[in-house]
């Protein structure tokens, strides 16, 4: 069902809410798990791992003289400082300041900018089309929407024992590479940009390279890598990485009942990113307003800034001084946690069956957290976490109640819920406790 189509249903929250989806659905190519998805995770943490992002992503290119306007014009970073050689976290918003995607932008050249993973490259090329620029928006669709390979390989190696890893593949001094900063360098015999950059709270790099050199890459990598612990990542370990980073992949698009956005629904068609989310959790509005994300609840607030004219400003503005909701992690509690899976095994209802290591991609995950009684919040991203020995999820909590140490209870279950994916279950309440974003230490930039 197309966007316009979701929004002449009348109920879009129905609707949204009846999808289902899993990893196989959305994670084409890279298997759910290369040996275990345990190993994997406790890999990042405990030696090293390589995750191949080569084909779940969408790559976006913007290329003329009018590049640097398209892009500025829809995001709410400043273009100062923005030298080539940098890469920068692009956030862009719709006119009500809610988040449409965001994804880290590599300045290639003074009119040339490249992501190999942009979640608002469909707004992108619709304002290009719409607009007047002179550019070019080039994008590549993920691999699981078209035939063929991609046209980069993507590689992120992270990890304590990353650095005698790469020693070993490339001459280049990494070290010299500051986060968010990228240089062309020689890797294993390949022309790759390495990018200060990764998925894990750990030391490492993105590579971006020719797909066709993709095997002789990763192969010399895994080679480095047998005497470090080296794991490869499947989708599953991959996709728990984000939690403890404290990324949030910005859920519902924000374009329905939103008049300024009627144009760009028309102009997407059914098999979009935008068009393809699905609602779970236990929280349930009338309206689908309700779903959408700010940047200040996304932990963007220190990316916006007001140096420039960019589509949400006005409304950023009114939110800057006081923002309702800023971004923590939740710790679950491990006994409400082994509660719910204990509920198999009793007689009567059971709990709502938790997923492991966490919900699917392309599933927006919305879960009610309460202070007696009272809704201060929603989860988001439930994921297992090895080393934290528990269940860790991000929060976009009322900022009053956002200090490290307070305990909030959160919602657990559907109540009648229209996906038939979702089994029948009763809802329960399982404790958390409010942390830090990252919820780990960040060793990215370097020690």
């Amino acid at each position: 069902m197309d966007p316009e189509a979701i929004q002449a249903s009348g109920d879009p929250v129905e609707v949204l809410r009846q999808k289902g989806g899993d990893y196989t659905d959305n994670f084409p190519v890279v298997p759910n798990e290369i040996t275990n998805w345990l190993d994997e995770q406790r890999a990042v943490t405990e030696s090293v791992s390589l995750a191949n992002l080569s084909h779940h992503m969408t790559a976006l290119r913007v290329t003329g003289p009018d590049a640097e306007d398209l892009l500025r014009d829809l995001s709410v970073n400043s273009f100062e400082n923005y030298d080539v050689g940098r890469a920068k976290q692009l956030v862009m918003c719709n006119q009500n300041g809610h988040i449409i995607g965001d994804g880290p932008m590599l300045r290639l050249d003074d009119e040339e900018y490249y992501s190999a993973g942009m979640l608002s490259a469909n707004w992108v090329r619709y304002n290009l089309e719409t607009g007047d620029y002179d550019a070019t928006v080039e994008t590549e669709p993920r691999t699981s929407a078209h035939e063929g390979d991609p046209e980069n390989f993507v590689f992120q190696v992270q990890g304590p024992n990353a650095r005698p890893v790469l020693e070993q593949v490339t001459d280049a001094d990494l070290d010299s590479i500051p986060f968010y900063h990228f240089e062309t360098i020689d890797l294993a015999g390949v022309e790759t940009i390495a990018l200060g950059h990764g998925m894990s709270t750990e030391f490492g790099f993105e590579f971006i390279g020719p797909f066709e050199h993709a095997d002789q890459v990763r192969d010399a990598i895994v080679e480095a890598g047998e005497e470090h612990g080296l794991k490869q990542l499947g989708s599953k370990a991959y996709h728990t990485l984000s939690v403890k980073l404290g990324w949030v992949p910005p859920g519902v698009p924000p374009i329905y009942d939103v008049d300024e956005m009627g144009g760009y629904r028309e102009w997407l068609d059914a098999d979009s990113r935008e068009a393809t989310y699905s609602i779970d959790g236990s929280f349930v509005a009338d309206g689908i307003s309700a779903y959408y994300m700010d940047p200040f609840e996304l932990g963007y607030g220190k990316l916006i800034s007001f140096d420039h004219e960019f589509v949400g400003r006005e409304a950023l503005e009114e939110m800057a001084d006081d923002p309702d909701r800023t971004l923590v992690s939740l710790a679950w509690d491990e006994d409400d946690v082994i509660d719910v899976y204990a509920s198999l095994f009793r007689a009567g209802e059971t709990k709502k069956f938790m997923e492991l290591p966490r919900i699917g991609w392309g599933r927006a995950n919305y879960d009610e957290v309460r202070i007696d009684g009272e809704r201060v919040g929603l989860s988001h991203s439930r994921s297992y976490e090895y080393d934290a020995g528990t269940v860790i999820s991000l929060c976009s909590l009322d900022t009053e109640y956002a200090e490290p140490g307070t305990e909030v209870t959160l919602i657990w279950g559907e109540d009648d819920s229209p996906n038939p994916k979702v089994e029948r279950h009763e809802q329960c309440e399982i404790t958390a406790t409010v942390g830090d974003v990252p919820y780990s230490a960040d060793r990215r930039k370097g020690e």
